[in-house]
């Protein structure tokens, strides 16, 4: 069974979200909409093919979306650090996912206000459905406020598909 890069990229992007306040403050994005392009960073024949998601946020739903994130890595991971090297964040974790312990380092570079890339590589012990690690990178990049009829926290999947994570996240439907 092949792991989807997309499940591990949304679970890595949800853990190096997950931050408590640290010494550094994870940087607010720029409310609008924003382009995610997620990859397994690999870039093999045999790799995933990329995944692109667009997400409408304001300032609460961005601040939202940290707060769970931080609420998930309180829950799964045993070791959360995040440090300034230079212009670059430098995440480290170790996360529990079901049996599999995931140690996982990204570096985010960026201003966040227009773009911001990261890369990050995990490792898996015991190995995950049959992977003992693997890497992603997710570009991100500010595209304009958001579309008519957007609210903030619906996120666009590739295959078109609309959900609205805030109201996901209050067990509710999409209005």
């Amino acid at each position: 069974m092949k792991i989807r890069p997309s499940a591990i990229a949304l679970f890595t992007l949800a853990c190096s979200t997950a931050l408590p306040a640290l010494a550094i403050d994870y940087p607010a994005r720029k409310p609008g909409l924003w382009e995610m392009k997620m990859g397994d960073g690999a870039g093999g024949a045999n790799s995933a093919p990329a995944q692109t998601i667009q997400q409408c946020i304001d300032a609460a739903t961005d601040q939202a979306l940290r707060d769970m994130g931080q609420g998930m890595g309180k829950d799964t991971c045993s070791k959360q650090e995040m440090r300034k090297e230079g212009s670059a964040l430098v995440i480290d974790s170790v996360c529990r996912m079901g049996t599999t312990t995931a140690t996982s380092h990204a570096v985010v570079t960026g201003d966040f206000g227009s773009s911001y890339r990261m890369e990050s590589s995990s490792t898996y012990k015991p190995p995950m459905m049959g992977k003992s690690g693997g890497s992603f990178v997710m570009e991100a990049k500010w595209v304009g406020p958001c579309q008519a009829g957007q609210k903030p926290g619906d996120m666009i999947m590739g295959n078109g598909m609309k959900m609205n994570v805030i109201d996901m996240m209050k067990g509710r439907p999409k209005k």
